[in-house]
């Protein structure tokens, strides 16, 4: 069991680094105007997206649900601070998703937003990450 949380964990951290990274590169890439400075954000942003986010965050995923099975599902009604975790991870894979649109809109030249708009995104997966962190370890309800 320990391997299993610990691989969650892992895979967890790999998510959310790519989810705090990603907007970064955002903010640096709408900031740029030389071509080939274009071409390697959009490179990077790819590779980070596809290779390093979406496998974790598939793995975050899957481990989640295998830690869930393996625990006892009464206590799961009882749990309030379990669904307000799930509730919060939810709005991160949403997230996600809207950092794949972000991606697009980078890929083919059809970025509408300014780089104080991505620093500003940059911190969104910040205040769901402290939530779903004292809710996990401080199980207030």
């Amino acid at each position: 069991m320990l391997w299993l949380k610990a691989l969650h964990l892992i895979f967890m951290v790999t998510w959310f680094a790519g989810l705090f990274y990603l907007p970064r590169l955002f903010v640096y890439h709408a900031m740029s105007d030389d071509a080939i400075s274009i071409e390697r954000f959009k490179v990077m942003e790819r590779k980070l997206y596809y290779g390093i986010m979406t496998p974790g965050m598939i793995l975050t995923f899957l481990f989640g649900v295998w830690l869930l099975i393996a625990y006892d599902w009464d206590l799961y009604g009882k749990s309030g601070w379990l669904h307000a975790k799930l509730g919060l991870l939810a709005i991160l894979f949403i997230y996600h998703i809207v950092c794949g649109k972000w991606l697009l809109d980078f890929k083919y030249d059809h970025n509408q937003h300014g780089h104080v708009y991505y620093r500003w995104m940059n911190e969104v997966p910040v205040l769901f990450l402290i939530a779903i962190v004292i809710l996990a370890v401080v199980k207030p309800f």
